[in-house]
């Protein structure tokens, strides 16, 4: 059993600043890559940031020099930092994580909601 827990979302106005946070808990083995996605109103979910175990980072164009992706190993966490936000950026932010149980498979938190709004 896996269980992945968002925080951080809110509402703010342009320029201003949030740090999301994802907690992964379970008896699982091993843990690869963590991402973040969002999905806003009426549109896709769309990737936003990738880490690699190695801790290779990785963002879509949108977000390039505005956001930054870490991870915790010892507390099974990554966190996306997110400057400089726009109102494009409102969405729901989903954190993914790649976990092993009996095999690797992909993971979804419930997301928390941003809202970058003046």
């Amino acid at each position: 059993q896996v269980q992945l827990v968002e925080s951080g979302g809110g509402l703010v106005q342009p320029g201003g600043s949030l740090r999301l946070s994802c907690v992964a808990s379970g008896n699982f083995n091993s843990i690869g890559g963590m991402g973040w996605y969002r999905q806003a109103p009426g549109k896709q979910r769309e990737w936003v940031a990738t880490i690699t175990s190695g801790r290779t980072t990785t963002y879509a164009d949108s977000v390039k020099g505005r956001f930054t992706i870490w991870r915790d190993n010892a507390k099974n966490t990554v966190h996306l930092q997110m400057n400089s936000l726009k109102p494009e950026d409102t969405a729901v932010y989903y954190c993914n994580v790649n976990i092993r149980l009996d095999f690797f498979e992909n993971y979804w938190g419930q997301g928390t909601q941003v809202t970058v709004s003046s």
